[in-house]
């Protein structure tokens, strides 16, 4: 039977936990996924849980997920299972404490009224963006976090080789 190699196009399933068995995204439909708890998965980043259903195309190599994620690959047969293990810092890096900030609310529109855990994106006078989530509000001040949801998470992903095209 033929084996995955680098360069090869190939069909996987994939489900991606957390240390405690929380799955955070996975292409294996209803696996764990609930759509209030989901946002479009942007596999360039890996982020979100994408709830997608079907099997995932990648080219072995071309780091369309993580980089371990090749390297269990190739050698793989289709109907083959392999485990993974991604360190924290070779996934969304190390939770930083220097990433959550507090801004007076002096200094945010007047219309702007989050609550806790609300995602929102705040853009600067030189129209750069950052992604941060509301982690703690009082009547002087609302503190963001920017760091990725997974970052200081070790990432486990169960891939399924289902056919190498």
């Amino acid at each position: 039977m033929a084996e995955a190699k680098k360069g090869d196009r190939v069909k996987i399933n994939y489900t991606g936990k957390l240390e405690d068995g929380t799955i955070f995204d996975s292409n294996i439909g209803g696996a764990g996924c609930e759509s209030d708890d989901c946002s479009t998965n942007d596999s360039s980043e890996g982020s979100g849980c994408g709830c997608e259903s079907g099997p995932m195309e990648l080219t072995v190599g071309e780091e369309e997920l993580f980089t371990q994620i090749d390297e269990i690959l190739v050698g793989m047969v289709p109907g083959e299972i392999k485990t993974v293990i991604i360190p924290a810092e070779d996934a969304f890096g190390e939770y930083d404490e220097e990433k959550v900030f507090t801004v007076s609310r002096a200094d945010v529109p007047d219309d702007l009224n989050p609550a806790v855990g609300d995602e929102l994106v705040l853009s600067s006078e030189d129209d750069e963006e950052l992604d941060v989530v509301v982690v703690e509000l009082s009547d002087k001040s609302i503190t963001f976090d920017s760091n990725h949801p997974l970052a200081g998470e070790d990432l486990t992903f169960e891939v399924e080789l289902l056919e190498i095209l």
